[in-house]
């Protein structure tokens, strides 16, 4: 995301209109944005810990918006709202259904 400051609220404001929307609409799950101010924590089965993360995420600074919707999609579109809202591209990612979950 590559935001100047001075338009920060604006984006922030667009996003969360999204957000409303698809809480309005019944498909918001959850959401949260990453705290920058506490460092990642890799848990081994031991109980073990380490003040790291997979290399691949290394680098990871945003947050999560978990949308439940009836096809692929519909998906791609509330991505591509919310990637208009925050001015930067969206992962979009699908979870696995675990009826034990």
């Amino acid at each position: 995301m590559q935001v100047p400051a001075e338009e920060m609220p604006a984006v922030s404001e667009a996003s969360r209109t999204v957000i409303r929307e698809a809480k309005a609409a019944g498909v918001y799950v959850f959401g949260g944005g990453i705290n920058s101010g506490v460092a990642s924590l890799m848990v081994s089965a031991d109980g073990s810990c380490e003040t790291r993360t997979y290399p691949q995420t290394s680098e990871f600074d945003g947050g999560f918006c978990v949308l439940e919707l009836p096809s692929r999609d519909e998906a791609i579109s509330w991505a591509a709202r919310l990637a208009a809202a925050c001015r930067c591209a969206q992962e979009l990612r699908e979870f696995h259904y675990d009826s034990e979950s």
